[in-house]
């Protein structure tokens, strides 16, 4: 008879299970046939949101595509340390059954079929010239403001870059890139470094390229990843060393590759780096205070723990709705985080009645069971090739004072660059460099607004680089495909003419003939920057289907916001600091006299 029982439970889950997959796939198939002949952007609310989550359902289910499995890290848990409650410093041990997915080293994932993640033929890589594309499609005539985001919207995006991937480079054998005879170009010919090769590449199918940072959101970009800098930047008792300036100290920044992701840095991502490097010692404070006994080691891990957390929070319901503010995809990014019942009446329906229903849908991802959806977690080449936003980089920058709003100072790009950031920082206070780059617009992300200076760039080492033509040679040689490929498998109908692309004549005219008439050819790159957008939206809706798919990944995969995120791992005092904080609350604690300046402001990422 229990024999009997169980095999009916069985069956019965077995069904149900099964009936719901179907009708998901059903609702999946009618969200995609509403998109394709209507748009969700044109729908509803109620309704819109509706067909996105249909249309992530069937991302999930088509365009997840599993790397190799990662390194298991050397040494095992003994090395990493207390693995179970905290992110290491590699991101080893996340998943523990898996503990080097997403880990440093590991390979980059695929939203598309293997079959065409291939890199071009060294001749079609070539073709059209990219330098011709950066010339005559990129350069910046005149400064394209977007006008609904503020420049610490650009600075964010770059921080969160930061943590998520780095391929490198490799100057063995670079691209080799002809030049017009009117090119102003002093290499010729150009020279562009390759993408470092997998070191331990499988035995078939395309070429795969490793991360040289976790693919966790675990703030790696302020923490590190290598021993030298992270043991550098701690103190004993769990808090960041930070000077006067509000950096690292010299010795510390000494630990640091400048000829890396490093050698990027600028007065923006100064600023960011410094406020969550407060926000750490803030949290290490707080919790030493409400918990005593815990060691420096322990502090620091809480308190890394807690401001990756709230990085991901604001992330998730400040910038994304800043960028993309259409009404819908607003309240998607809160329904991902908060869930159908909201920020207020989750708490205190969780509170009376615990959660309810382990869909995320209902009480929002932070909290909810973890879940590849059947494909190990990583990061993908076509989550990197979308985040491909330079053009939000002014060329010119204006500093004003937040006392009463005058000029102080007005630089070019190249003087914000790493090797001059302490000499910004200390002519101008960072309270009012925040104000200043509150007051700024960055740059439209469309054709001719690309950065003058990121064309013409001289790197640390010395080297010039054009990041426009090394943007396009990137997705060409990693094999993402070109933009009606990319459309057709994220099942969105190609297009058929220059003109449906742009909705613009004169800009379909300068494509055709750079593409010679052939729309098949036009770079991911390009069709991205060229598609008219969707309302309030800062990119385009091609780009936004990666973002459907892979924002929600980001966190549903991540233990330390799913299962783990809860009082036992964070401690009580660390998921109410998660729960009350928000990107104004952040920067008000650091600079409170930042507080007219914000007053009336509903996102701080908006101007």
């Amino acid at each position: 008879m229990v024999a009997t029982a169980r095999q009916t439970s069985a069956f019965v889950a077995a069904v149900w299970s099964r009936s719901r997959s179907l009708t998901a796939t059903l609702a999946a198939r009618v969200a995609q046939y509403i998109d394709q002949t209507v748009g969700w952007a044109r729908l509803p609310k109620t309704i819109g949101l509706a067909v996105l989550i249909g249309l992530r359902h069937q991302l999930r289910t088509s365009n997840l595509y599993a790397a190799e499995p990662g390194p298991i890290p050397p040494g095992g848990p003994a090395e990493v340390g207390n693995y179970l409650g905290a992110r290491t410093r590699d991101g080893s041990y996340n998943d523990l059954k898996d503990p080097g997915m997403g880990s440093v080293g590991c390979r980059f994932g695929r939203n598309v079929p293997p079959e065409h993640c291939y890199p071009e033929s060294d001749q079609r890589l070539l073709d059209p010239n990219p330098r011709l594309i950066s010339r005559t499609l990129l350069t910046r005539d005149s400064f394209q403001p977007a006008t609904t985001l503020n420049l610490l919207a650009a600075a964010w995006i770059q921080f969160e870059v930061h943590d998520w991937f780095a391929h490198g480079s490799v100057a063995t054998r670079p691209w080799v890139v002809p030049l017009r005879d009117d090119d102003p170009w002093p290499q010729r010919p150009m020279r562009v470094e390759r993408t470092p090769p997998d070191p331990h590449p499988g035995p078939a199918g395309p070429p795969t390229f490793v991360t040289q940072e976790s693919h966790w959101w675990d703030a790696s970009q302020i923490y590190g990843t290598t021993p030298a800098f992270a043991s550098a930047l701690r103190a004993p008792d769990g808090r960041l060393r930070i000077d006067e300036s509000g950096l690292p100290p010299a010795e510390v920044e000494a630990t640091a590759d400048l000829t890396g992701t490093a050698g990027n840095f600028w007065v923006g991502l100064a600023l960011l780096h410094s406020l969550f490097m407060r926000e750490h010692n803030a949290i290490c404070d707080h919790l030493a205070q409400k918990y005593p006994y815990l060691t420096g080691q322990q502090l620091y891990d809480k308190a890394r723990l807690v401001n990756s957390a709230l990085m991901a929070k604001i992330h998730t319901v400040d910038w994304t709705p800043a960028i993309i503010a259409h009404p819908t995809t607003v309240t998607a990014m809160r329904v991902n985080w908060f869930g159908l019942l909201g920020e207020k009446l989750g708490p205190r329906f969780r509170h009376s009645f615990g959660r309810v229903s382990s869909s995320p849908l209902l009480h929002g991802i932070p909290g909810s069971p973890t879940t590849h959806h059947g494909v190990p977690y990583s990061l993908t080449e076509e989550f990197v090739a979308v985040y491909r936003m330079h053009p939000l980089i002014p060329d010119e920058f204006t500093f004003r004072a937040l006392a009463d709003d005058h000029v102080t100072a007005r630089h070019e790009l190249p003087d914000l660059s790493v090797l001059n950031v302490r000499a910004r920082l200390t002519e101008t206070p960072m309270s009012d460099l925040f104000y200043s780059f509150g007051r700024a617009h960055p740059g439209a992300l469309s054709l001719h607004n690309f950065p003058r200076h990121l064309q013409h760039m001289h790197r640390v080492d010395g080297t010039l680089i054009d990041l426009a033509t090394i943007d396009l040679i990137r997705c060409r040689e990693r094999g993402v495909p070109r933009y009606n490929e990319f459309r057709k498998l994220f099942r969105l109908k190609p297009v058929t003419t220059f003109e449906e692309l742009t909705g613009d004549t004169a800009r379909a005219a300068e494509l055709r003939e750079i593409y010679d008439d052939d729309v098949d050819l036009v770079d991911l790159l390009i069709g991205l920057y060229a598609e008219p957008k969707p309302s309030g939206f800062g990119f385009s809706d091609t780009a936004f289907r990666v973002f459907i798919l892979m924002a929600t990944r980001r966190l549903e995969s991540d233990r330390f916001f799913t299962t783990d995120f809860r009082d036992e791992t964070y401690t009580v005092a660390g998921m109410k600091w998660v729960r009350d904080n928000d990107m104004r609350s952040v920067l008000l604690r650091h600079f409170p006299e930042l507080a007219p300046a914000l007053a009336g402001v509903a996102n701080p990422f908006a101007p």
